[in-house]
């Protein structure tokens, strides 16, 4: 029989395609948790809509968050001539899914063009010299995407199956998103990049919007259900004042005109501290409540 002269090429793409589903597989048990090479990353799972075929195609893709309801991904392809397939896919139906380890929600993906993208370029080559290294590996340009969370009008779909764990894998989300942020304080200079500011700032928000929705439902839903939670809910309620105050003081420090890293690094140490205290005292007296037989 002749030779399949695509065989090569046909065996490098179903290494990729089981290396890319065993993280998958691993991301989804672990709820975003990472082992190995990707411990220490920021991934989330990207799932597009084949341009050709028309079915689900989910890639695991680093991102940066970009404050607010959006992050980036950048289709770097680690250096190749063609762009991936999940941009390709996206150019074609800019409707997509993402998966964060704590949340699932749908997004728009928006292609960055102009003064908007060189900004979210520069910031990421900052951060990781390496995208720069993928540049110039190849002629095109490396694009640059943002996507869009797409709101539903309800509560966030919390990737778990009972009320008491959708608090366990949402405290953890912050956990690991915090000691990146220290890993990275740590490792830069006397100065804070602009993305680490990014990361700072988004951190914020999402425990201001966290700590804002306890307060407004969560609470009041364990209060009706268990009145001798009360005591514990008060000392809820003062921490996230607390925390609020030390999250104000990061803002402040990290937005600052001088971008002082040490004097950042310290609000976030003492953020760090004060924070795990507060969800391991809610962990402790609300999951057992929610854990109970109604």
């Amino acid at each position: 029989m002749p030779k399949d002269s695509n065989q090569p090429v046909n065996d490098f793409n179903r290494r990729v395609s089981d290396f890319n589903q065993r993280v998958i597989d691993e991301f989804r048990a672990n709820k975003g948790r990472l082992t190995g090479h990707f411990a220490q990353a920021r991934l989330l799972l990207l799932t597009t809509t084949g341009a050709r075929t028309g079915t689900p195609h989910t890639t695991p893709v680093g991102y940066l968050p970009d404050g607010g309801d959006r992050v980036l991904v950048i289709a770097s392809a680690g250096g190749a001539d063609k762009h991936p397939d999940w941009y390709v896919n996206l150019r074609a139906d800019p409707h997509v899914t993402v998966e964060s380890g704590a949340f699932t929600c749908p997004a728009r993906a928006v292609v960055l063009t102009g003064e908007e993208r060189e900004r979210a370029w520069a910031r990421a080559v900052e951060a990781d010299e390496g995208w720069a290294a993928y540049q110039r590996k190849t002629t095109r340009t490396i694009p640059v995407v943002a996507l869009n969370q797409i709101a539903n009008g309800g509560p966030p779909n919390v990737n778990a199956s009972s009320l008491a764990e959708a608090i366990k894998v949402v405290h953890d989300a912050f956990r690991r998103e915090l000691a990146l942020i220290r890993q990275e304080m740590t490792a830069g200079g006397p100065t804070l990049g602009a993305q680490l500011r990014v990361n700072c700032l988004t951190f914020c928000q999402g425990l201001h919007h966290h700590h804002s929705g306890e307060d407004l439902a969560l609470f009041p839903f364990v209060e009706d259900r268990h009145p001798s939670a009360g005591p514990a809910l008060r000392r809820l309620r003062e921490e996230h004042d607390h925390i609020a105050t030390l999250v104000a003081e990061l803002r402040r420090v990290v937005t600052a005109p001088a971008g002082d890293s040490a004097a950042a690094r310290a609000e976030v140490e003492r953020l760090t501290l004060d924070l795990e205290a507060h969800l391991t005292y809610e962990e402790e007296q609300l999951i057992p409540l929610l854990d109970a037989p109604a």
